[in-house]
């Protein structure tokens, strides 16, 4: 890739962005923002979803494909990259939405 005015800066903003997160008080605070954003989604999906019955199946499968993909991809991150937050609050965002999810199951259960 050709070294252009944008890939500096982008390549600089990463920089600064890994610095930043590099406070472990910041990365904790991150991966609770995302938990609890997980378990926002996952009230939000199953009140719109369960509106239209029609979509149920289909939103299902979509939550489990996205599941799944963001298990990969944090299984897949190698530890010595820098960057290493992403994948962390994936999966965070995943264990929120899964925890929501059974939340609003046991709901509908009882």
């Amino acid at each position: 890739m050709q070294r252009t005015r944008l890939s500096t800066l982008v390549e600089q903003a990463g920089r600064r962005f890994s610095q930043w997160v590099f406070n472990p008080w910041r990365r904790i605070s991150l991966a609770v923002i995302s938990l609890l954003f997980g378990n926002f989604f996952a009230t939000a999906i199953s009140a719109t979803a369960g509106q239209k019955a029609e979509v149920d199946i289909i939103v299902a499968a979509i939550l489990v494909a996205m599941v799944e993909l963001i298990s990969w991809l944090h299984h897949r991150a190698r530890v010595s990259d820098q960057l290493t937050i992403l994948p962390e609050m994936l999966n965070s965002f995943k264990l929120g939405m899964v925890y929501g999810l059974f939340v609003e199951a046991f709901k509908l259960g009882s």
